[in-house]
């Protein structure tokens, strides 16, 4: 084997950051040349690295599916805080390897997006173009860093390929409806249907028409208009996110909590456009409930059923009152809320809607008797004062208006609403704060029991009723606040119907049941999800594979024609506007290829002219699928094939696969909790109900990894200035001072990046000291889970770890092998399958740091032996291979081994060996011997106490008396003294 001989003066063999650079690649290379990390499939021509398919003789075990979320290739390239993730399943998927599994680990990119659409902009290079260098440069950063994936299942959302399979699943959800009465393949009702057999029941007669219409009656056209509506992707005229500083919508998700573009920070307007939808709110509640089956943290499914917001309540319509005022004279107007506490409808004194409302388009004609001057803001007429209020309305966002919530604006709109179950007569006012787009566009308020609306009452001088009172004693309420905690409800009857004296849950059901027998309301829930808007006005992304017909209706690209590929445009830009001109308008760049756009297409009825859509799928649309593309990319005839669908992610397709099935272990961070993960699990749940996949969820186990921070510098203009370069000194208190370029800086501690000029890439760890180092220092760096701090120079104590394990194997002046055949000593022995049994909890329960330390404890035991044995040194050897792998493979290679250590079988500890010696522990109760116990030499004082105080003997001594204290002397002694 050709060694780097070390410069001279140097000890030859010492195991230095060149010398790791000649053993990562060449083992690199040889992982590459032997197939190493091949996954077998069952069938198809993915086999592993010797040819074997799945369940072939001599072929690895159970499939154990792990995968990273889609990296997006960026033109910085990778920093030390990216690969955390990708070294953490790379961990775990050669720990499962060495088990005995089959892993399947491999990575793709996610290329599509805006950053490569803006650099395309500025520099006038085709997206493609930039996005495949940029993907070279990650690939070369990641292959550097020995990531065991199988290269052959890698590909990027860009590649024609996988475009078309993109565009066929939005065919797949175009050609669906949602049957709210269909059984699933799981037992539970309402699933996704093929168009065809909604059109076929209507033709047959089993399914009503809506409106009644024989559908034979109906023209081809009639006929769409029925059917449209109904799937699952539909166009729709409807508010939307405009965004004029992007010059695009955006998805609900992608607008932050302050009204503003997730990307760009851009201000969020409402406006009314069409665009297309995916019917996501279709499965809400499968959404919200499935989310039991799968291992996911806490916190992730928490924000995803906060988002999905499903809510149990009533919806009641309260009658507006006729009134000889109203413009059109009397009417029979009624207005319909959703509220969660129908038991304190005796205690609504108002209502609110949205400036949008309809009910507002006709208001009466001057204030009714009874009307304040603080309801109407000095205005003379109501017309005048709604038409004034929706104006200022309109000039805000709906974040905005949620925002100035607590400014209680608002204005009386004349009407009067008829509260349902008291026959009094409220008041209807219009505030920005209630959202046409959520629940009905309406509340009734109860300030009584609601903050905000108790302020809005304080606000407009209207009346506080309560409703529900601890222990039913009204006189025990703050009557200057609102009541929100729990008790007994009160002053809620009337003929027919008395709450007085129940609970608020016993209340809700009676109130319910007296609503629906009336007629005037019923039981419901109430969702805030909305539906997934799916247009995008850019150009680097899917094109939809649609046109339009003559009537201006979709009409689908047959999947002979697919991917529909796209087109060459002079400009890459969507014209953008001033971040605030609210009243600008979606002009996608795809547009500008006008024989792109118009095209005459043969779909089956001969030659026809058609236009297609000039808008392109989300960024998000590649990435709802691709872990089912892992599981054989060369496949030309399916999306996924069944029999790979089902080894890889079906129910229970493994001993710690759940019924819900899904992809093993998925790594990625918490920020995409309601962003890709709701979206890809929709899309999922569309194919699962079509038939095209057999697991009820994607991803059956979740892990959120942390974050690489690091410490940023600022000079006295608060610029940023290199990390690097800045100079740490002792102050006179003793206090670190930092300086650069001899001038004070302040230090500030966050999220690593270029603009704070505190970037450590991957690329300076490996030319300072090796991939090997790098990956055991993030991995022992603190729990995977929990973010943690860059510190350069503490990865020197992961160098000394590797190059102790390399002097206890190889002499660093000649080469040699240093350990000893001789058998290893008892006590040897027990250290190393006490650290086997240590470190293989450690592995399984995806603590890297905690299994490294015991791996260090280890290594310096036999540092301190003499001779380190073979038998001592092998499984410390295999057991590092899962965080440094290079330097294991050269050290199993050295010590006489032909084959690669990645399949070779993890060491497991002798249950003989983890039996520690005993001493004898001396029990006494107030002085006395009472008892002797054989205990470990290491057992603490706190197991050691409890031994001790169950013994019968000690439990007879104290004879049912108390105890002052215990004494414990660990091991040897425990002395009780009673009370």
């Amino acid at each position: 084997m050709t060694e780097t001989v070390g410069a001279a003066g140097t000890t030859p063999f010492r195991y230095t950051p060149a010398l790791a650079e000649q053993i990562e690649l060449r083992w690199q290379d040889r992982w590459e040349e032997r197939g190493t990390f091949h996954a077998a499939n069952p069938t198809g021509p993915l086999t592993d690295g010797r040819g074997r398919h799945a369940g072939d003789e001599g072929a690895t075990g159970d499939p154990f599916f792990i995968m990273d979320m889609f990296p997006y290739p960026s033109g910085a390239g990778l920093h030390v805080g990216h690969p955390l993730g990708y070294i953490a399943t790379d961990v775990v998927g050669r720990f499962r390897r060495m088990c005995g599994d089959n892993v399947l680990h491999a990575l793709g990119y996610d290329a599509f997006g805006l950053p490569a659409e803006q650099y395309a902009v500025q520099t006038g290079q085709h997206p493609r173009t930039t996005t495949e260098a940029n993907m070279e440069n990650m690939r070369r950063q990641l292959r550097r860093l020995g990531l065991g994936h199988d290269p052959r299942r890698s590909f990027a959302t860009i590649d024609p390929e996988y475009v078309r399979w993109t565009q066929w699943i939005f065919l797949q959800v175009f050609d669906s409806w949602y049957d709210e009465s269909a059984v699933r393949p799981d037992g539970g009702t309402g699933r996704a249907r093929p168009i065809a057999e909604l059109e076929a029941e209507y033709a047959a007669g089993t399914r009503e028409v809506p409106g009644g219409a024989a559908w034979a009656e109906l023209s081809p056209g009639e006929r769409r208009d029925v059917i449209d509506p109904q799937r699952l992707a539909y166009v729709s005229e409807a508010p939307v996110n405009w965004c004029p500083g992007l010059g695009t919508v955006l998805a609900n998700e992608e607008v932050t909590a302050d009204g503003r573009s997730e990307r760009g920070n851009y201000p969020v307007f409402q406006r009314s456009l069409r665009q297309w939808n995916m019917r996501i709110t279709a499965y809400a509640d499968r959404l919200a409930d499935d989310l039991d089956h799968i291992d996911w943290p806490d916190k992730v499914k928490a924000m995803q059923r906060n988002w999905i917001g499903r809510s149990k309540g009533a919806r009641v319509r309260f009658r507006v009152a006729a009134t000889d005022a109203l413009d059109a004279g009397p009417g029979t107007a009624s207005v319909e809320v959703f509220t969660t506490r129908p038991d304190t409808l005796f205690g609504a004194t108002f209502m609110v809607v949205a400036p949008e409302h309809p009910l507002l388009d006709e208001v009466p004609a001057a204030w009714p008797d009874g009307t304040r001057e603080v309801w109407t803001q000095g205005h003379a007429t109501p017309s005048a004062a709604v038409a004034a209020y929706r104006a200022e309305a309109a000039a805000k966002t709906a974040v905005e208006r949620q925002i100035d919530a607590g400014r209680k604006t608002g204005v009386f709109t004349g009407h009067l609403a008829v509260n349902p179950v008291d026959g009094t007569l409220v008041p209807v006012f219009t505030a920005d704060y209630v959202l046409m787009g959520y629940g009905t566009g309406a509340i009734m308020a109860v300030p009584g029991g609601d903050e905000r609306d108790f302020a809005f009452a304080q606000a407009f001088e209207l009346p506080v009723v309560y409703t529900v009172a601890p222990g039913g004693d009204v006189a025990a309420i703050d009557t200057d606040a609102a009541y929100t905690g729990d008790g007994v409800v009160v002053g809620s009857s009337r003929e027919g119907l008395d709450l007085n004296g129940l609970d608020v849950a016993s209340a809700k059901r009676a109130m319910i049941d007296w609503l629906e027998a009336e007629g005037v309301g019923e039981g419901t829930v109430t969702y805030r999800l909305r539906d997934w808007l799916f247009s995008r006005q850019r150009y680097w992304g899917e094109p939809f594979p649609i046109v339009y017909d003559e009537d201006d209706r979709p009409v689908a690209i047959p999947d002979s024609m697919l991917p529909v590929d796209l087109p060459d445009v002079p400009d890459y830009a969507p014209r953008t506007y001033e971040p605030d001109d609210a009243d600008s308008s979606p002009e996608p760049p795809l547009g500008r290829n006008d024989e792109w756009v118009h095209v005459t297409l043969d779909l089956g009825d001969g030659p026809k002219k058609y236009r297609r859509d000039t808008n392109t799928m989300p960024n998000w649309a590649g990435s709802c699928w691709y872990y089912l593309r892992y599981l054989d990319p060369t496949d030309e005839s399916h999306m996924v094939d069944p029999a790979l669908d089902a080894y890889w992610m079906g129910p229970r397709h493994n001993a710690t696969s759940g019924p819900a099935g899904g992809v093993d272990l998925y790594v990625g961070g918490v920020e995409h909790a309601v962003l890709h993960l709701l979206y890809a699990r929709f899309w999922h749940k569309v194919l699962f109900d079509l038939g095209h996949v057999s697991s009820l969820e994607p991803f059956g186990t979740l892990f959120n990894q942390g974050y690489v921070q690091a410490y940023a510098f600022r000079d006295e203009r608060e610029q940023p200035v290199p990390a690097a370069e800045v100079e740490e000194t002792p102050g006179p208190d003793g206090e670190t001072v930092y300086t650069w370029q001899g001038k004070p800086v302040t230090r500030e501690y966050g999220k690593m990046g270029k603009s704070l000029k505190n970037v450590v890439t991957p690329d300076d760890m490996y030319e300072a000291y090796g991939a090997d180092t790098f990956r055991v220092y993030e991995m022992s760096m603190g729990p995977l889970d929990l973010s943690r701090p860059w510190e350069t120079r503490a990865v020197v104590g992961a160098q000394r770890f590797l190059q102790r394990l390399w002097r206890n194997v190889v002499d660093e002046e000649t080469g040699a092998l240093t350990v000893s055949e001789e058998p290893a000593a008892a006590a040897t022995l027990r250290v190393v399958h006490r650290a086997i049994a240590e470190v293989r909890d450690e592995m399984q329960h995806m603590r890297p740091n905690t299994a490294i330390a015991k791996l260090i404890t280890l290594n310096n035991h036999l540092t301190s032996l003499g001779t380190v044995p073979r038998e001592a040194v092998e499984p410390l050897v295999l057991m590092t291979a899962p965080v440094a792998p290079h330097i294991a493979e050269e050290l199993w290679s050295r010590l006489g081994h032909d084959e690669s250590l990645a399949h070779e079988p993890f060491p497991v500890a002798d249950p003989a060996l983890l039996v520690e010696d005993t001493v004898t522990c001396v029990v006494q109760v107030q002085g006395k011997v009472r008892a002797r116990l054989e205990v470990p030499p290491s057992i603490g004082e706190d197991a050691l106490r409890e031994a001790a105080l169950a013994e019968p003997n000690v439990v007879r001594a104290l004879d049912g008396r108390g105890i002052r204290t215990v004494i414990v002397r660990a091991p040897k002694l425990v002395n009780v003294v009673p009370a």
